[in-house]
Order: structure tokens, then C-alpha cells, then sequence
């Protein structure tokens, strides 16, 4: 519970270079792998400033590569999901449809 009430003081107390309260973001890439930094509330829109600042401390290479991987297996486990769910359809659409012809035919 402590890092909760830490977390909120620095994002309540940190403004950003355009005035605003700076807003708590988790970075996915391949470098930062889950870390936590503070950037412009704007971010993505005309009036956003270039703020930007890491919460917590640097990544151990071993940590990266883990995360990393299991970031990796997480996404091949989502795509064989929805190409199963896919077939899955396909397949229930093609019985409806052969059921509905031999009813047909008869």
C-alpha cells in the first residue's frame, strides 16, 4: 500500500512543461519492458510538451529478457486464440449451412 501513496504524491505534486499535472504511464517497448514514467498529460495532442521522466529505476538485463519473452508468448497465445476462435466459426457456419441444404434436399 505504501508504493500506491507514492505513486500519487509524485503524480499530484509533478507538473508537466505545459502547466498541467503530469500523468502516470507504463512503457511497453522492447528496451523498458513494464517501467514506469511520468509524461505530458497532452501526449498525442497539438498542445502536448515534450515531458518526460522515469518513476522508477533501471531494469535489469535478465528482468528485460523475461519480460520480454513472456510479452512474446503472451501475444503468440492471443493469435492461435483468435485464429482457433476464427475456425471455430467457420466450421459452425459451414455445419448450419450443410444442415439447411439437406434439410433441402429432403
Amino acid at each position: 500500500m505504501e508504493n500506491v501513496n507514492w505513486y500519487a504524491q509524485i503524480t499530484e505534486h509533478t507538473m508537466c512543461l505545459c502547466g498541467s499535472n503530469a500523468t502516470m504511464r507504463t512503457a511497453w517497448t522492447e528496451n523498458n519492458p513494464s517501467r514506469i514514467f511520468l509524461g505530458c498529460s497532452f501526449y498525442g495532442c497539438p498542445d502536448a510538451c515534450d515531458y518526460f521522466k522515469w518513476v522508477d529505476p533501471i531494469v535489469h538485463p535478465r528482468y528485460k529478457s523475461v519480460i520480454n519473452g513472456l510479452l512474446r508468448k503472451a501475444n503468440k497465445k492471443d493469435a492461435l486464440e483468435k485464429k482457433l476462435y476464427r475456425n471455430l466459426m467457420y466450421h459452425r457456419i459451414l455445419l448450419a449451412l450443410e444442415s439447411w441444404c439437406f434439410c433441402f434436399i429432403l
